[in-house]
């Protein structure tokens, strides 16, 4: 795969959400936990659970301080807490929350079950949910924030595509990695790009989901299907920048690193100098920072004053929950592809820097070449 192919590939850029916004708090604490107020903040208190720490680097190093941030501007008291991919500790800290008196729950559940028993703890307390980043299916939320995760899937089919033509291979063979089988957006994203692959001519030889996100168990994964298919493929369609480490780094032991592309998403640091070096085909920017905190906390600071009428003009989309057979009001968002040349964007909005990405000389010499700054 040849860096210098790759024409950029975008979806567009959807306007974040503007905050209305007063004074806002300042304190915060490292680790599974982190709070804010001050004698700015409005009545109410919002209580944010994200799902971990190990399957993407996002959580922790966007999610949060997106998220920290919006309140704080905003002048609403939070408490931001890490489940560290522990179903149990994920029940436990919504029933603190429920117990110290939030009045709205911002959730990005671990799996459906877990997360609907969250979700109707909440209601039966009288605390609307946000769904954040991925819909509880069978859950009840009164709201989801997302990015359009078909949208995504589609972006990293479309940019594997033509990855694979710029390679030369108008036909051939695809191996697919997928998200968690319990995560709903992880079908919506094979979805997307399911249909572009097949749509195009190729040929999905193998599927695999990967349980929980786990990039060691994507690593197991990947080898047993190489060996499987003798490395007869052509492209790899792996469903995150996590899944699509695991997958290069098998690739580089066989000397076929950036030979055959791969995609990922989120855009994390590791994904940006993967697509840098070319032995990723592509990423999915999803900006969490301006884009996906801001709307989620729009829709948190109009709950916590108990103005549905604004959450709803918010939220103007909807999503089929598919097992209550129920469309959830949402606001969904537009992904943009990355490639070498669009890395710039990422920066640009502030999710990274280049001193994080052009680390060494090889990514310095890319970083340079590709005006990553």
């Amino acid at each position: 795969m040849r860096k210098h192919l790759f024409a950029a590939l975008s979806i567009g850029a959807a306007g974040a959400l503007a905050l209305s916004a007063c004074g806002g708090g300042s304190s915060d604490s490292s680790g599974s936990g982190g709070s804010g107020s001050d004698s700015t903040t409005t009545a109410g208190k919002v209580g944010v659970i994200l799902p971990d720490a190990a399957s993407s680097a996002r959580y922790e190093s966007i999610d949060r301080p997106a998220l920290k941030a919006a309140f704080e501007k905003a002048g609403v008291d939070y408490d931001i807490q890490n489940a560290g991919g522990d179903k149990n500790k994920f029940q436990s800290i919504a029933e603190g929350m429920l117990s110290s008196g939030v009045t709205v729950l911002l959730i990005d559940s671990l799996d459906d079950a877990s997360g609907t028993a969250a979700i109707k703890k909440a209601t039966d307390a009288g605390v609307p949910v946000i769904d954040y980043d991925r819909l509880t299916l069978g859950g009840g939320a009164s709201y989801y924030v997302s990015f359009d995760n078909v949208a995504v899937g589609t972006a990293m089919g479309t940019a594997l595509v033509k990855c694979m033509q710029d390679n030369g291979d108008k036909t051939g063979n695809v191996v697919e990695l997928n998200g968690a089988p319990t995560d709903n957006n992880a079908t919506l994203f094979k979805q997307g790009y399911d249909k572009v692959i097949t749509d195009a001519g190729y040929t999905v030889t193998d599927s695999q989901a990967v349980p929980d996100w786990d990039n060691q168990k994507a690593g197991t994964l990947f080898e047993q299907i190489y060996t499987q298919q003798k490395g007869d493929f052509v492209g790899v369609a792996a469903a995150n920048d996590g899944l699509a480490g695991a997958v290069v780094a098998r690739l580089d032991t066989a000397g076929e690193a950036g030979k055959i592309p791969v995609t990922g998403q989120d855009a994390t640091d590791e994904g940006l100098q993967r697509v840098l070096l070319g032995t990723q085909c592509v990423t999915i920017f999803k900006d969490i920072k301006n884009q996906e905190a801001v709307s989620a906390a729009d829709l948190a600071v109009a709950l916590t004053k108990g103005d549905t009428a604004a959450a709803d003009a918010l939220a103007t989309g909807t999503t089929k929950d598919t097992k209550l057979n129920t469309d959830v009001k949402s606001v969904l968002l537009v992904p943009e592809a990355i490639t070498a040349d669009k890395v710039m964007d990422v920066v640009s909005a502030g999710q990274t820097t280049a001193e994080k990405l052009c680390t060494t000389d090889e990514l310095k010499k890319a970083c340079e070449e590709y005006g990553v700054s």
